[in-house]
């Protein structure tokens, strides 16, 4: 059936003007004032409202195998909760155990992912490297539609990449026409500053941030932009949760660099007093990486994000409940990493970006859809209203509210981290592949309707550093026979 969203305001990243929008067969078909349409055609009325593009998650963990157990929100449930919060795409992760063939890890997280109800792609870590792995990047991106690859440069002795992997993996990227994204944290010092620690007799979660401070943050930031500089391939790093490294990004790309920074929700909204909480549950809820940080951060993070430095917002949405988090009950560092966010993301963003005026709503989508959609090469199918593109489309009451609660939220966890946190302008319909599949706090969606998103390789980002990098090859110097 045909669906005309009638009388709203359309909001795109770069204009917002009231217009209808009507979706045939998943896609867009025409966008103009007063819409005539057949009789049959479903009606969603817009009036007083804004019509914006689905929300894109670059960065979630479902059903993540993670310290010793399994993340407590899956694919179905996880999706189904993102649709409630107007997020209609997700990039989730396939990370490979050491040593374990990549292609057998993807077609793995393929499996778990079929109960998806909403779009999702995956970006695949590199945890090793030899032969087969530099082998199976190029059938992962050549058939599969690939085309980002993660590096976790913490979490020694397990998925950790060293700067051989990085370089490795990075020039691989850069021939294939990927994008290299990097969880930075130097966790060589991590795990040293956790042994020393845990020696000062702290176990419990306030040790999770004094092992883990910006400088081993900042410092890997430096360090994995300078080698994809000499690599001379696009990075884009997740989770930025500090000043140290977000100033390396604006630096780099003052430099003319393509650097792009990911932010999340609570590292702009929650500091690291969260971990102090006499409450041992309350402050394991916290616990993830990179944790939260000192206060002023928070507000060097929004600037960051206001002046373009910052490009996209995400969840790293990887849930563990109270039992699983007493992994860890006598010793930080096993405390499984991870919060959630996926259904939350959206209205937090509204509410403390655009109520407070640190967002426009064009800015607001370009950092919570159009943004990921372009660094990721889903542009223009996804993030944006436009003739052609997929019909994935959110109505937003700007003045309605709610208040976000684990008692109501749809993720499968027993905490949130933005518990009692009152929102103002809140989704109230979503619109899936042109189906409303949420409306006025009802959910309606069939497991597995979810359709995996190939993703083409050669960005313009890819192909202007080639050019650019053509233009200044080193050459031989020619000198007579001595």
């Amino acid at each position: 059936m045909a669906l005309l969203i009638q009388g709203g305001t359309v909001v795109n990243e770069d204009l917002s003007f009231i217009a209808d929008v009507l979706c045939e067969d998943g896609k867009i078909v025409a966008i103009g004032e007063n819409l005539s349409t057949a009789a049959d055609v479903e009606i969603v009325d817009a009036q007083g409202c804004l019509v914006m593009p689905g929300g894109i998650d670059p960065h979630t963990h479902m059903e993540l195998p993670f310290m010793g157990t399994v993340a407590s929100d899956d694919f179905y449930s996880g999706t189904r909760a993102g649709l409630v919060g107007g997020t209609t795409t997700i990039i989730d992760f396939v990370i490979p155990n050491p040593q374990q063939d990549i292609l057998e890890a993807y077609h793995q997280w393929q499996k778990k992912a079929e109960k998806s109800v909403a779009d999702y792609s995956f970006h695949v870590a590199i945890t090793w490297w030899d032969d087969s792995v530099s082998e199976a990047m190029g059938v992962l991106a050549q058939e599969h539609g690939v085309n980002s690859f993660k590096h976790f440069m913490a979490y020694k002795n397990a998925i950790m990449a060293d700067d051989e992997v990085l370089i490795n993996s990075f020039k691989r990227a850069r021939e294939l026409g990927a994008i290299c994204t990097v969880h930075a944290e130097n966790g060589e010092l991590v795990f040293r500053l956790q042994q020393d620690v845990l020696e000062m007799g702290i176990t419990g979660p306030e040790g999770h941030p004094l092992s883990r401070p910006p400088e081993v943050e900042g410092e890997a930031a430096n360090r994995a932009i300078e080698i994809a500089h000499l690599m001379n391939v696009p990075i884009y790093l997740v989770h930025t949760s500090c000043q140290q490294s977000a100033d390396a990004i604006a630096r780099a790309r003052a430099n003319g660099q393509r650097v792009y920074g990911e932010v999340l929700p609570g590292h702009l909204l929650l500091d690291d007093s969260v971990y102090r909480d006499p409450d041992w549950s309350f402050a394991a809820a916290h616990v993830m990486s990179p944790p939260f940080r000192p206060a002023g951060h928070q507000e060097h993070l929004w600037k960051a994000l206001q002046a373009g430095n910052l490009h996209t917002t995400a969840t790293d949405h990887c849930c563990f409940c109270d039992p699983q988090k007493r992994n860890g009950v006598d010793d930080f560092t096993k405390i499984p990493n991870g919060t959630g966010g996926v259904e939350d993301r959206m209205h937090v963003m509204w509410h403390h970006g655009v109520n407070s005026g640190r967002l426009t709503e064009n800015e607001f989508v370009a950092v919570t859809s159009t943004n990921a959609a372009k660094i990721f090469n889903l542009y223009p199918r996804k993030g944006v209203i436009r003739v052609g593109s997929d019909a994935d489309l959110l109505v937003w009451d700007p003045k309605a509210s709610r208040t976000i609660s684990k008692e109501t939220h749809h993720q499968n966890v027993d905490f949130n981290i933005f518990e009692g946190m009152n929102v103002q302008g809140i989704n109230t319909v979503t619109i899936s592949q042109g189906e409303v599949v949420f409306r006025d706090g009802e959910i309606k969606v069939e497991k597995g309707r979810g359709r995996y998103l190939k993703r083409p390789l050669f960005s313009a980002d890819h192909l202007a550093l080639q050019k650019y990098s053509a233009q200044r090859l080193s050459k031989p110097t020619i000198r007579e026979p001595s």
